[in-house]
């Protein structure tokens, strides 16, 4: 054990002095608080003591933030964005070539999608009838319609979609971007998600795991009462900002004479931002602020609609504020999209309490100019067998399955890829989690080879030792 990590070094009269002195006057705990904007951010490269600070790309970043719309259980790309006439002709058929050994469990023959599909916008993408207001959207959207995925259950499927990894505890996406570029808006979290219920893997996909925990996301269950324990019991914010600057000045002298301690940075930082959140976040969080119209657009004043539409708009108001990473689980129960069964009766009723929502986050932030800088990102954690489990459901499929982009410098109109004529495998322009998570950071400015972080005696990165940027829907 090294005593000097533990004790104060011996030091010179003069030293004593400069310490002392700095005891005895009352230090401001942030610099932030003084500055002429509460969003205005200061250019630290000291991530430990500045972790929410604004830091520079690696190149011109398309896009700025993300919204991050997760379908958890898995939506079924043959039922909504992968139309199969050959589905139709041969329904009821065994699949024509033999099934991966990887199969979850036995499915049956062929199942046409009951549904229509037919071609929308300039574009002419073609989008089920279940998602109307979102294919009105189609010359905006970029469907990837050849995504693989390297897991066929939902924990391990869900931590690399939101991860990068299977098997262990990885920092999330939004964490990555978060550490990575900072946060414009100091008075609110840089990750926020929005999780009505729990999901399977739970925290561990928006968690920030080894890197500082200043990046992990911010968890908003209820909307009604966004973020628990934020505000100030007392009501006399200038009292406890007096204490938190008294704890500063102790802090700032344990540290003055240890290692590096990037824990206790992340904790200083969590009580500054627990503070100047009190003033902003609430007006944030408040949707009762928006316009009747605003309310009708996104679907708030309808039970159907009502839950997915308040957190689409909450997410479109915190893109406003400089919130660089938001994400949205569809999750009235755990896994809402995993249809084992019910199909015919379940698929309908998701696809309503999103299509409306999604397409009104689709069209108000264009119309406020912002969908131009904002990625927006749909999808799964993997698709559903184009065979039937049982006689009305579908089995988990990560070998070949949609997902969408808007926005953000992708190409809008655009479909990219193709899975074979029954939906089971990616065989044109295939697109792995990992090349999509490369694409995400190269559209925010980062380059993922060099998105890293050392531990436990190397190099870490998003995408491993993976991934390339797919430069054919780069707009």
């Amino acid at each position: 054990m090294n005593p000097s990590v533990l004790s104060p070094r011996t030091c010179s009269r003069r030293a004593w002095l400069a310490r002392s002195g700095a005891a005895f006057g009352l230090l401001p705990l942030a610099e932030l608080l003084a500055a002429e904007s509460p969003r205005s951010a200061v250019a630290h490269t000291d991530r430990a003591a500045h972790p929410y600070a604004v830091r520079p790309p690696h190149h011109p970043a398309r896009a700025k933030r993300v919204i991050f719309l997760y379908m958890p259980g898995g939506p079924s790309h043959v039922d909504l964005f992968d139309p199969k006439p050959r589905l139709l002709l041969d329904n009821g058929k065994p699949l024509p070539f033999a099934k991966p050994k990887l199969e979850r469990t036995k499915t049956g023959n062929l199942l046409a999608s009951p549904w229509k599909f037919s071609p929308h916008g300039q574009s002419g993408i073609a989008v089920s009838e279940l998602l109307p207001r979102i294919a009105a959207c189609s010359d905006d959207l970029c469907v990837i319609r050849s995504m693989v995925a390297d897991n066929i259950n939902h924990t391990g499927a869900a931590a690399q979609l939101c991860t990068g990894e299977q098997a262990f505890s990885r920092p999330s996406m939004g964490s990555w971007l978060t550490y990575g570029l900072g946060t414009v808006n100091q008075n609110l979290p840089g990750f926020v998600v929005v999780s009505p219920a729990a999901v399977f893997q739970g925290a561990q996909l928006w968690a920030s795991s080894f890197l500082p925990s200043a990046y992990q996301g911010t968890l908003v269950r209820d909307l009604k009462n966004p973020i628990a324990n934020l505000g100030d019991p007392s009501g006399n914010s200038d009292r406890q900002r007096a204490k938190l600057d008294a704890l500063q000045q102790f802090n700032d002298l344990h540290k003055r004479d240890r290692v590096i301690d990037s824990e206790l940075d992340a904790r200083i930082a969590s009580f500054e931002l627990a503070f100047r959140m009190q003033r902003e976040a609430p007006e944030a969080f408040d949707l009762t602020r928006e316009t009747s119209a605003t309310h009708r657009l996104y679907g708030t004043d309808q039970p159907g609609t009502e839950m997915f539409g308040r957190q689409c708009l909450l997410a479109r108001r915190l893109v406003e504020r400089g919130v660089r990473f938001i994400q949205l689980f569809d999750a009235p129960k755990n896994n809402a999209w995993d249809h084992h069964g019910g199909l015919r009766e379940e698929l309908p009723k998701r696809c309503a309490a999103v299509d409306q929502p999604i397409a009104a986050l689709l069209i108000d932030l264009k119309s406020r100019g912002l969908l131009d800088d904002t990625l927006v990102l749909w999808g799964g954690e993997f698709g559903r067998t184009p065979t039937a489990e049982g006689t009305n459901g579908r089995e988990h499929h990560p070998f070949g399955f949609s997902m969408w982009l808007a926005g953000g410098g992708v190409r809008g109109g655009l479909v990219h890829g193709a899975t074979d004529d029954f939906g089971w495998h990616a065989v044109r322009d295939q697109v792995h989690i990992h090349d999509l998570h490369a694409t995400i950071l190269h559209l925010m400015g980062l380059n993922h080879e060099r998105l890293t972080f050392r531990h436990d005696g190397r190099d870490f990165r998003l995408t491993d030792v993976y991934g390339r940027v797919v430069t054919e829907i780069l707009a």
